[in-house]
């Protein structure tokens, strides 16, 4: 299993919605596994497939990083059934290395998807959980952290971010 790259703020892959996946077949299976071992590489709690440059809806958490096998949740075209309350925690994201924010995300949320065989799996989730959750559907949707900011924030990241774009994220 490769460890893919992982692509950086302003690539545009990440700017943009994912497509659904028409059937899960074994290079969806193989997508998965690639994306468990790049996200325990990283070391990360999660990733979404446009994060290694693949515009497809599939995601994988694991709050553990690879710990406890038990927590893993792979997810193909994952999609909010519910969404209520509000939180805010500060979180990161491997896309946006170096760089951290606190966006208002969901404090509950039930998210249905398929497992890697076709099932329909559904979790429902508080706490951070519930905002690894939103924040890989987010993913999806052409959406970082970044774009969750209070407006005054979110000028000033972005604004430093295109600096390191500019730079092509080099130190």
């Amino acid at each position: 299993m490769p460890v893919r790259p992982i692509v950086k703020y302003g690539d545009p892959v990440l700017h943009g919605p994912a497509e659904p996946v028409e059937e899960i077949d074994d290079s969806i299976r193989a997508l998965l596994a690639d994306m468990v071992h790049t996200m325990y590489a990283a070391p990360g709690i999660g990733l979404a497939a446009p994060q290694i440059g693949v515009p497809l809806r599939v995601i994988v958490i694991d709050l553990s990083v690879g710990e406890d096998p038990s927590q893993l949740i792979q997810l193909v075209n994952p999609e909010f059934v519910e969404r209520e309350g509000q939180q805010s925690e500060e979180e990161g994201c491997l896309s946006v290395p170096g760089y951290g924010g606190t966006p208002t995300r969901a404090a509950r949320v039930k998210v249905k998807g398929l497992d890697p065989d076709g099932n329909e799996r559904v979790y429902e989730a508080t706490e951070l959980l519930a905002r690894a959750f939103c924040h890989e559907l987010d993913h999806l949707d052409g959406l970082v952290f970044v774009d969750r900011l209070s407006p005054l924030k979110r000028d000033l990241m972005k604004r430093r971010l295109r600096k390191r774009v500019r730079e092509g994220w080099e130190k």
